[in-house]
């Protein structure tokens, strides 16, 4: 791969046919054809044209955390920083970083996962180079009871940073989902540890799909996920949008912090996509019509009676109205 790269580097900005390529590196079309797909997994992206070959539109984007710290404006969130080429799973990371007695605010991040997981025990595909996928350390001095809110004010501050970024009109779908045009690009995992119905610790993971290209998602991915890149035409640069993302969310969380729910319950209700739809939640069917202090999802029935949901997936239909 690395005389593949050498020759695109020798032609930068030229067109370079499969069959150029196969005769100056002296391998066969389909060997062309796999070191380019498996330089896309690692992060470089390609234009591909039919009948003109191929061009490297973008080397793969490295984070770095000089950079980053040297950008950040936060009190706590990601004053420690852990960045890693590969790791199992970030969240995994951070319950090893916790038993060690890591302290709030601290940030793991990684370019690629090998076991990356999402609610109810499902994979998180997770690419190198290509998202965000990362664990904070939160210690919130708060009741378990009140645990689901801040799955709810953490995409509240990812959502808002994303509009803000990319302008892309990214919407919530509870509990933990953010969606573009019906394709998810972002997911949330709360994992707690409780002391005496207290919260001791949470490890909050994050998946952002920024800038992966249809190929990139497993077959059965690719008619419900897309990217930022996909959905704003444009690469976005991961570094500014981690930072803006620890911004944003130390400010809902410190809002929080002082204030309660409410505040966060008003905006989450403002971005969701999820609200005046007829949805099914395991037994429950009705129309969605919000959230509760708790933050369960609010069921109006046919009968009339309103049920919250407090944990569920959720299927959505048609908006009421």
């Amino acid at each position: 791969m690395n005389r593949l790269l050498e020759l695109f580097a020798s032609r930068p900005d030229q067109y370079l046919s499969g069959e150029e390529i196969s005769r100056t590196l002296g391998v066969s079309r389909s060997a062309v054809w796999k070191q380019i797909n498996r330089l896309r997994q690692e992060g470089y992206i390609f234009d591909a044209v039919s009948r003109v070959g191929y061009k490297l539109a973008s080397k793969p984007d490295k984070l770095q955390a000089a950079s980053i710290l040297a950008k950040l404006k936060t009190n706590k969130l990601g004053r420690e920083l852990y960045l890693n080429e590969q790791l199992d799973s970030t969240q995994a990371e951070a319950q090893r970083l916790l038993s060690a007695g890591a302290e709030e605010g601290c940030v793991i991040v990684a370019e690629e996962q090998t076991a990356g997981r999402g609610r109810l025990g499902r994979s998180w595909h997770s690419p190198p180079g290509k998202g965000l996928w990362m664990s904070i350390i939160l210690k919130p001095d708060i009741p378990f009871a009140s645990a689901p809110h801040l799955t709810l004010l953490t995409a509240v501050a990812l959502c808002r940073c994303i509009r803000r970024m990319t302008k892309v009109e990214a919407l919530i779908k509870w509990p933990n989902d953010l969606l573009v045009e019906g394709k998810k690009i972002s997911g949330i995992l709360m994992e707690t540890q409780l002391e005496e119905e207290r919260l001791v610790s949470v490890a909050a993971g994050i998946g952002i799909c920024v800038n992966l290209e249809q190929q990139d998602f497993p077959a059965d991915l690719q008619p419900k996920a897309t990217s930022l890149m996909q959905a704003s035409g444009g690469l976005v640069d991961r570094e500014s949008l981690l930072v803006a993302f620890l911004e944003e969310l130390e400010h809902w969380y410190e809002l929080y912090m002082r204030e309660g729910f409410a505040t966060i319950r008003n905006v989450w209700e403002a971005l969701s996509t999820t609200l005046q739809r007829h949805v099914k939640a395991g037994d429950v069917e009705g129309v969605a019509v919000g959230l509760n202090e708790q933050g369960a999802l609010l069921i109006r029935q046919q009968d009339g009676s309103t049920v919250p949901v407090f944990s569920s997936d959720v299927a959505e239909s048609s908006a009421v109205g």
